[in-house]
């Protein structure tokens, strides 16, 4: 898949009522992962998750929590030998209200509301596997920009999809020329 089919993918995921059965399974859907996978992971067969979420090894480990206990529910799973076991490369609470993650190869912690964390999917970039073809940090947070010196208009060289499209106009780069919006 490439980025824009995944934001497509995770933006209808975020525009459905949140099914706390479903959604660490669709999320991971969004990314690429087959349905053969998603099965297995469902049947326990491959989920090994010791906090009664979904731990996908090597990638991600997923748990829905009771509203109000987001920051408790992150810890558990930064703390949880089954996370560190799998090789985890990202950790997800949410209850669908608060939308909170962490990528654990760098520390980098994340917090949205439910309803926008499709406008971020570049965070989770990695689970989608591969190598992107511009630098992560490009790719995470948004696009290059070319020419403009001082008080010249910058022109976006590429975009992600299509919430960036419609956002492009709020893009502000920053002093190396990429937009700051994740």
């Amino acid at each position: 898949m490439n980025a824009v089919e995944i934001e497509e993918a995770i933006s209808q995921l975020a525009d459905q009522p949140f099914d706390r059965a479903k959604f660490a399974y669709a999320f991971l859907e969004a990314f690429g992962n087959k349905e053969t996978t998603i099965e297995r992971l469902r049947a326990g067969a491959s989920n090994k998750s010791d906090l009664g979420g979904v731990l996908q090894i090597n990638n991600i480990h997923i748990v829905i929590y009771g509203s109000g206990e987001v920051s408790k529910t992150l810890t558990a799973l930064r703390d949880s030998p089954a996370t560190a076991k799998a090789k985890a490369k990202f950790i997800l609470a949410t209850a669908g209200v608060d939308f909170e993650a962490e990528d654990l190869s760098n520390g980098e912690t994340v917090a949205w509301a439910y309803r926008d964390f499709a406008d971020h999917f570049g965070f989770f970039l990695p689970l989608a596997g591969g190598r992107w073809p511009t630098g992560d940090r490009q790719l995470r947070c948004g696009a290059s920009f070319a020419g403009g010196g001082p008080g010249q208009k910058k022109i976006p060289l590429r975009g992600i999809g299509l919430r960036w499209r419609k956002r492009r106009r709020d893009l502000q780069p920053d002093r190396h020329g990429q937009a700051e919006w994740c």
